[in-house]
């Protein structure tokens, strides 16, 4: 509903719940470029054999490692080594959108070097066309994730997005929908202010 509405999204970014096979071939399908987060156990076809996101990303020691912030976070830029590969799947050929790829993004902590995060990528090819792919790109992408997080956090504590008692779906869709339509109307006031200097 929000593509047929013409909302404007580069890409469409999620965890690893919104990462299903089934939305990513709809998402491929439809053109859209998205980034989601997956599991370690992530399962990866390459040479012939399904492999988790870890162990492929362990068969590949060549992997080159940069250092990027993913964007401000409140203790400042929240930076990460960040690597990614080239996967071997076929892109859906769609005449009017550039030529897509799909990969796999890898970020690890500097704090703690023993802990990765895998997401699967799906955007336009890296060429020298204008619309391309980066990795400077899909780490502010991933970055990106952090800021629905946020909302998430800020919903709860004031317009109460997390305090229900309900028993029935219908009764839970309305108070998330009233409660985030606040939320954001909140928002857009903020900024409205800030926008006049007030």
């Amino acid at each position: 509903r929000t593509f047929a509405a013409g909302v404007p999204a580069r890409w469409v970014v999620g965890d690893c719940i919104y990462g299903s096979e089934e939305l990513r071939h709809w998402l491929e399908a439809q053109g859209r470029a998205y980034l989601f987060a997956v599991t370690s156990t992530h399962a990866i076809w390459e040479q012939g054999e399904q492999i988790g996101a870890a162990d492929l990303m362990a068969r590949h020691p060549e992997l080159g490692w940069v250092r990027w912030s993913a964007g401000e976070g409140s203790q400042g830029p929240r930076r990460s080594d960040w690597a990614w590969m080239r996967l071997p799947y076929t892109p859906h050929a769609r005449a009017s959108a550039p030529s897509m790829a799909h990969w796999l993004l890898i970020r690890r902590s500097l704090s703690l070097p023993e802990e990765y995060a895998y997401y699967r990528v799906y955007g336009p090819e890296t060429t020298s066309l204008p619309e391309t792919t980066s990795l400077p790109e899909l780490s502010a992408v991933a970055g990106q994730r952090w800021q629905i997080e946020v909302a998430f956090e800020g919903a709860k504590g004031e317009v109460g997005l997390d305090e229900y008692e309900v028993r029935l779906a219908q009764a839970w869709y309305r108070h998330i929908t009233l409660a985030l339509l606040a939320y954001a109307a909140l928002v857009v006031a903020r900024s409205t202010m800030a926008k006049k200097g007030a």
